[in-house]
């Protein structure tokens, strides 16, 4: 990855960790809040892989944490898992299929939901497993309506790279 798409992925995760934290907070239909931040990696996890998606997901994880001033390192560590996860679900399965953002969006809702409750259980911290499961479908589909443009914004401005970005085949000699 070059230096500019480093900086585009930690602009667009910046941006949206500060719409989340700000703004998509205080949006609750029907009993769920749509979660752009996560939408957002879940993007870029897909197009970059998942180095990207582990490093932006602790890069915006340590920015809601210290926003909200929660317990500093929860949803880093979390986001953390979930780029990985999702980066290692794109390389392996092709970036390219129409369903994967919709794939990893639904199933990552679930996984980043009850990996928050498990890390709040962990600490001893107070953690409401009943109100999550009763949000857990309108958020999935909250978050399923955000995933297309946002995934389409994502894909804009990280284009596809060239074939000679990509590692070339090793031949062996002998």
């Amino acid at each position: 990855m070059n230096g500019v798409d480093g900086v585009k992925v930690a602009v667009l995760l910046f941006v949206a960790a500060i719409l989340q934290v700000s703004i998509f907070t205080q949006v609750h239909v029907l009993g769920g809040v749509p979660d752009l931040l996560l939408v957002t990696l879940v993007a870029v996890s897909l197009l970059r892989g998942a180095i990207v998606g582990a490093v932006g997901g602790f890069f915006a994880g340590l920015l809601v944490d210290t926003a909200t001033l929660g317990t500093l390192g929860l949803t880093s560590l979390v986001l953390t898992i979930a780029g990985y996860w999702i980066g290692r679900y794109g390389e392996t399965t092709g970036r390219d299929r129409g369903h994967a953002p919709f794939t990893s969006v639904a199933v990552v809702t679930v996984l980043y939901s009850f990996g928050l409750l498990l890390v709040h259980f962990v600490l001893g911290e107070r953690a409401p497993a009943g109100a999550i499961v009763r949000g857990l479908g309108p958020a999935i589909l909250m978050n399923l309506i955000v995933t297309a443009p946002v995934y389409a914004l994502a894909r804009r401005l990280l284009r596809s790279r060239s074939r000679s970005d990509y590692a070339t085949e090793v031949q062996l000699l002998g």
